[in-house]
């Protein structure tokens, strides 16, 4: 019997490496799935994870992409199946991530037709998938079309689309074409060349960083791989580091010069180390911010990334270096001179012991019912050492960002770039078919969790009993309000919480996870956080806890400028619903911040 150009499609993308690929089924793509199943229990067997809609899908093989550094590969029917993947493509173009998607198409004779679920999919992937989009109009395509979606998603870590109409889905494949003018033999295989710069940049770099005295070092995702070498260059330096949101597990938040996490989500030592220095050396990082880095002029910079397009781009820097972080930084280091005024570094680590100290005193204060710092902070000093750890957009972000102590041994992420809510839980059952043995946890707000979360739990359901270690967990800041936008209505427009868009229903998610069968507790007392931490950490099932927390909390940032000042009294002087509440958590958290010290028994 004669192959057919989807069961090639899945064989070629089996050459290419491809083991899973997370989608949701229709009648668009069933030569597919059917191809799928002739697949199962022969060499070329394919693992399909469904998820419950085709955006999760998408989230899921970004995230597979940003937990193991292969391709993710999603799949989705013609039409709305391939519309709802488009969020999750952009989180994954926006953070650098390759990813193939997979998409049908209505049968090719009745396109231009005003045909049932007929969209235009070229353009609408166009943005998205903008390095490589292409329909499959004869089956001698499919061995190229696969062959660059994967070739360029995996070098240009990068979106790429391959639409599948029905009808050439189900035709005779064409392994190899033949051997005429107008056809094209691709074939399997890439791999990352080791890339650094020319020997004199190298030396204007190491120029720069020598004749300056107080270093700032800024990662991100990119010095993903560079961990010792970051650590060797912060030593010779005496530097100290600030890490993106998606560069958090680059060293580890335990040593004393590590500032921890920069921007509006970061600490007040990632600020006051921008501030104060006199050189900023940043490595594979693309922070879009600013007005966290230092002012223009009273710096020099200089800067690492693997992609050109990104240098230069957020700071103007006097050296751009184009090349892996860690080769990089390999060939600069014998070039470095040791500092021996350690001064700069003193002063940075004693910033960063104080503001551990900022931060215990800020989670351990009360709250009604429960402070969601504290959840963090609880969190924090129980995390396993290989735990993959995933945060949702909103104000659950934030206490990840600054609260939780990341090391290199764990893996973590979430949507950088994008800022999209919604990626939390697939992420973390990403994590799980892609890391079975290890514990995952994703910290999300309620209303992630009630936009798409919850269906995530059905999936979790579905799945768990074949992970080697059960151990997955969802914490849920259950606040009724969508909290980083409340804030933000405060800070930056002056403007009261308007509860109409604001408040969200109270819903019991740990009752809900009980119906799936997983574990699920409801924690009303700060008291009980602790426990509920212990236990889901050593469940032999995964675990929703559904912690009820206070809005009214707020999520200073390192630097209040007098225009959020300014804004924030404005929108209490409106007549913020919550006025009461919110005066009295500012002041103490304003305390909190004014009566650190240098930790003693509060380190952890």
């Amino acid at each position: 019997m004669s192959k057919t150009v989807a069961e090639f499609m899945i064989e070629r993308l089996h050459e290419w490496g491809v083991r899973r690929i997370y989608g949701y089924p229709g009648d668009g793509i069933n030569a597919i799935m059917g191809a799928l199943e002739h697949a199962e229990g022969t060499e070329h067997a394919m693992e399909f994870v469904q998820s419950r809609h085709e955006e999760l899908s998408a989230f899921m093989a970004c995230a597979h992409a940003k937990f193991t550094s292969e391709v993710g590969v999603c799949l989705a029917t013609s039409g709305p199946g391939a519309i709802h993947l488009l969020n999750g493509l952009y989180d994954a173009k926006m953070d650098h991530q390759g990813v193939v998607a997979i998409v049908g198409q209505q049968d090719s004779r009745a396109l231009g037709g005003d045909y049932q679920q007929e969209v235009d999919l070229i353009s609408l992937f166009k943005d998205v998938s903008h390095h490589f989009v292409h329909s499959c109009a004869h089956p001698a395509q499919m061995r190229h079309l696969v062959d660059r979606a994967m070739r360029i998603a995996r070098a240009e870590r990068t979106v790429t689309t391959i639409i599948v109409p029905n009808n050439v889905a189900e035709m005779d494949a064409i392994e190899t074409p033949d051997y005429d003018h107008g056809t094209v033999h691709s074939g399997v295989g890439y791999s990352f060349p080791r890339i650094v710069p020319e020997e004199a940049d190298l030396r204007r770099a190491a120029e720069v960083l020598n004749e300056a005295e107080k270093i700032a070092i800024l990662v991100g995702a990119g010095a993903l791989g560079a961990t010792e070498e970051v650590m060797e260059v912060a030593d010779v330096l005496g530097a100290g580091v600030a890490k993106a949101l998606l560069g958090r597990t680059v060293i580890d938040d335990h040593l004393p010069y590590c500032t921890g996490s920069i921007g509006l989500l970061g600490t007040r030592p990632s600020w006051n180390l921008m501030q104060n220095c006199d050189a900023l050396l940043m490595i594979g990082s693309g922070f879009p911010y600013s007005e966290f880095l230092p002012k223009e002029g009273e710096a020099k910079g200089v800067q690492i990334d693997i992609k050109p397009r990104m240098l230069g781009l957020r700071f103007p820097m006097d050296v751009n270096l184009h090349g892996d972080s860690s080769a990089t930084l390999r060939e600069l280091i014998p070039l470095l001179q040791r500092k021996t005024d350690r001064g700069w570094r003193h002063d940075i680590e004693k910033d960063v012991a104080e503001w551990w100290q900022v931060m215990e005193n800020r989670a351990m204060q009360d709250a009604d019912p429960i402070n969601p710092q504290r959840v963090f902070w609880e969190l924090s000093p129980l995390l396993p050492d290989d735990a993959i750890l995933a945060s949702d957009s909103g104000s659950a972000a934030n206490w990840w960002a600054r609260d939780l102590k990341m090391k290199p041994s764990m893996k973590a992420s979430l949507s950088g770039n994008l800022a999209t809510m919604g990626p939390g839980v697939p992420y973390v059952i990403a994590a799980k078919f892609c890391w079975p043995g290890r514990p995952a946890i994703a910290m999300v707000g309620d209303g992630a969790m009630q936009m798409n979360g919850i269906n995530g739990l059905i999936t979790i359901s579905k799945y768990w009993k074949q992970w080697k270690d059960p151990r997955l967990v969802v914490g849920i800041l259950n606040n009724q309000d969508l909290n980083q936008v409340t804030w933000e209505q405060r800070v930056l427009a002056g403007d009261p919480e308007y509860e109409t868009t604001q408040d969200i229903p109270d819903v019991r998610f740990g009752d809900y996870a009980r119906q799936l069968g997983l574990n699920g507790v409801r924690v009303e007392k700060p008291e009980d956080i602790e426990q509920a931490w212990r236990d889901a950490l050593s469940a032999d099932r995964p675990t929703v806890i559904d912690f009820v927390t206070d809005p009214s909390v707020p999520p200073l940032p390192p630097h209040i400028s007098i225009e959020q000042a300014r804004e924030f009294w404005k929108s209490m002087l409106k007549g913020d619903p919550h006025m009461r509440g919110v005066f009295k958590q500012t002041a103490k958290h304003m305390i909190a911040t004014a009566t650190a010290k240098v930790p003693g028994r509060g380190s952890r």
